[in-house]
């Protein structure tokens, strides 16, 4: 029979039983009192416990039902012991959790209490350290408004009740530092949340997570040795505003599958795909969302672990390895990421502690009614130092080159996708998202202060002025901004018959208008060929052969247009149907002239683009580019001049978008000579009718579009032809 606690320990007990002790450190390890060191332990089923030092086995007795163990220890200082345990069932020995000063210092407390640290995945989630002298795991978690914290794992069976966190202070953070475990271990924290409510929650800093439908976060730690300090060096040195970057978009899930539908890993991904980049001329990759989400068909944009590679394709030691094998390919890697929205799941983000932690409180500005899920609260510090850390996170941890913000547009604007009496004005009465923008312009200055030549890119849909200017003139601090406006206007140009195109042609010459008004990416994107769209090729007008050709002039004029490229994977090579995330794109279609012919184009248009500098030198500066004819309605026809950063002429780009071919057709040029064919989309090997101008064409003095030369050229049906001078590159 035990003699009766303390009311204060008693009380302590039952705190400790129900899971709302702030600080089970303060009860339960070592303390020393008048010489001696008292030493107390708590768990439901033990049914024996002793203490082993350097001078003996010490045996502790229950001291109440509930499950407290305690023991007097005759020794001044107890520095280090094991606690050997029993119940009916079977016994272990351990060190001791409660005898360990807390992990994290009073400036990283303050730090993240202020939402300024710049590290929070060293601090918060589960960190692998020696502490006082003793490995193990120290587990960290932001939830301020619990009642209380327990970390359960498979190392302790998985048992809510034996391993209570203490809260530190004002911080919100609760800690527990568990040692002898390792890397691989799987955990959840158990949060008794503010209403009461006990619930199992995956840890929003993990850095590893189970492959879905299982949702258990993993202890990490990297052992990877990075190979890719050239290019590195080489991203920093020369920033990519100025280069050549043509972008191939993939799903990792659906690119290329093993024979049996499954897919593949990230190391085989990372083989496969630097070798296709490489050999397709494209210079970076865009990763539809890596981080951990539950829902295949999402396609990863909605997120639910930040900080965790999905374990779809493997852990992140593979995922760093798949980065650094592009890079040594001298291939880039840009991540699609989501810190606009995530999703609505109990076990994540949401209502973490039983309040809106993460998400704003008030529906109308707190749910997105587009995608059923919930919007970061932008006004809070600690959330946006959570998504600003994020982002660090990816560069540092990960070696990405940038990152590609998601669905911007539904961040600016309070009314997004809302109707009136669903939104909530800001305080100057106005539609703009005062704090979104805040947050966009810090992450931007971030990105840009701390890693030179990392881009990061807005998919932003409206007119928003300054997307991409720097946040001190009051832009929001972008390197680009996908160019939506061209994308529509060029593929619903592109869908009309050519007897129809007449009347359309101002939407191949409007984008002219504000080309140069931000820094823009040319982006045929996942969006075009998805939710009945139909393919890139299916959305080309006229009969197959048409299409094929409509397809081929598209990305001859695509890749000529000033901006940078993107392509999302199948198009490359005119993929039949509509693109769906649970297969493989069609890779046999490749066994075929006309999708070959396409394929070994899209090829070529990269090598030329990246030999020219003419097409990328000065893709934001209107002196880059002249119009040589903007106005040939009634033939279909387009001209333009793009000029290097030396002011030289670099390539002149003729398309005829109509089906008749144009034979002694007079086009101007700037100086006389020999002008080289360095692109027909009509050429046989692409699949065309081969209508070409055999190699070259020779200027004259004959004035004509305004300039002191031109010279006579064959413009092929539904046809691109690039020349450039004789001399130039390309």
């Amino acid at each position: 029979m035990t003699a009766p606690l303390s009311p204060s320990l008693a009380a302590d007990c039952a705190r400790l039983a129900a899971g709302t002790h702030h600080d089970p450190h303060q009860i339960l390890g070592p303390h020393p009192t008048g010489g001696r060191v008292v030493v107390r332990f708590f768990h439901p089923d033990v049914v024996e416990a002793s203490v082993a030092h350097a001078g003996g086995v010490v045996p502790m007795r229950r001291v109440d039902e509930r499950g407290l163990f305690e023991t007097v220890v005759p020794v001044k200082e107890l520095a280090g012991y094991r606690l050997r345990c029993r119940t009916a069932h079977a016994g272990w020995e351990m060190d001791d959790p409660y005898r360990f000063w807390p992990s994290l210092g009073e400036l990283d407390l303050h730090l993240i209490g202020e939402g300024t640290h710049r590290e929070l995945w060293r601090r918060l989630g589960a960190r692998v350290m020696d502490h006082q002298g003793v490995s193990g795991v120290a587990f960290a978690v932001w939830a301020p408004n619990a009642r209380g914290v327990s970390l359960v794992s498979d190392a302790n069976g998985w048992d809510t009740r034996v391993q209570p966190m203490r809260s530190l202070e004002s911080s919100g953070v609760w800690e527990l530092f568990v040692p002898g475990i390792a890397a691989g271990t799987k955990y959840k924290f158990r949060v008794i949340r503010s209403d009461g409510r006990r619930i199992l929650k995956a840890d929003p800093l993990a850095r590893a997570a189970e492959a879905p439908p299982k949702t258990a976060s993993i202890v990490e730690r990297s052992t990877h040795e990075w190979g890719d300090e050239a290019w590195l060096a080489q991203r920093a040195a020369q920033p990519l505003l100025n280069r050549p970057i043509s972008i191939y978009e993939v799903h990792l899930g659906s690119w290329r599958r093993n024979s049996d539908g499954h897919v593949l890993g990230y190391r085989q991904l990372a083989e496969e795909l630097a070798d296709y980049c490489v050999q397709s001329g494209f210079t970076h990759v865009e990763l539809l969302p890596v981080a951990e989400h539950p829902f295949d068909g999402s396609w990863g944009y909605q997120v639910s672990s930040y900080y965790a590679p999905t374990a779809r394709f493997g852990n992140p030691d593979d995922f760093r390895y798949f980065v650094d094998h592009l890079h040594q390919h001298g291939v880039g890697v840009i991540l699609d990421w989501v810190p606009g929205h995530f999703p609505k799941d109990e076990w994540a983000l949401a209502r973490f502690d039983g309040t809106a932690l993460y998400e704003h409180a008030d529906p109308r500005r707190g749910e997105q009614p587009d995608w059923g899920t919930l919007i970061f609260n932008f006004g809070r510090v600690e959330v946006r130092n959570f998504l600003i850390a994020n982002a660090r996170f990816w560069i540092e941890e990960f070696h990405v080159d940038g990152l590609r913000v998601d669905a911007v547009a539904s961040m600016l604007y309070l009314d997004y996708s809302r109707k009136p009496g669903e939104w909530l004005a800001n305080q100057y009465g106005g539609n703009e998202n005062l704090d979104a923008i805040a947050f966009l312009r810090q992450f931007n200055e971030a990105v840009h202060g701390d890693y030179p030549g990392v881009v990061s890119i807005a998919e932003e849909s409206t007119a928003w002025p300054g997307v991409s200017r720097p946040t001190s003139g009051g832009g929001l601090g972008f390197t680009f901004k996908w160019n939506m406006g061209w994308m529509h206007d060029t593929l619903e140009y592109m869908g009309k018959d050519p007897i129809y195109r007449r009347y359309h042609h101002n939407q191949m010459t409007f984008g002219f208008l504000y080309a140069w008004s931000e820094n823009f990416v040319l982006p045929l994107s996942h969006d075009e060929v998805v939710h009945g769209k139909g393919s890139l090729l299916s959305r080309m007008s006229g009969d197959r052969w048409q299409q094929f050709a409509n397809l081929r002039a598209l990305f001859g004029w695509m890749w000529a247009y000033p901006g940078k490229k993107l392509l999302f994977m199948g198009g490359e090579f005119g993929q039949d149907a509509e693109w769906a995330h649970d297969r493989s794109i069609d890779w046999h279609l490749v066994e075929f002239a006309e999708h070959r012919g396409l394929q070994r184009l899209v090829q070529d248009l990269g090598a030329h683009y990246r030999e020219i500098p003419a097409l990328w030198e000065r893709d934001h500066d209107p002196d880059g580019f002249h119009w040589i004819d903007a106005g040939n309605v009634d033939q279909n026809v387009f001209i333009f001049l793009r000029r290097d950063a030396e002011g030289r002429a670099g390539l002149v780009c003729l398309a005829n978008f109509s089906p008749a071919t144009r034979q002694g057709f007079r086009v101007g040029v700037p100086f006389p000579g020999r002008w080289r064919e360095v692109v027909n989309t009509d050429s046989e090997v692409y699949g065309g009718s081969n209508q070409g101008n055999r190699e070259s064409v020779t200027a004259e003095r004959i004035g004509w579009h305004g300039l002191p030369y031109s010279a006579l050229v064959t413009v092929p049906p539904l046809g691109v032809v690039w020349l450039a001078p004789e001399g130039q590159p390309g």
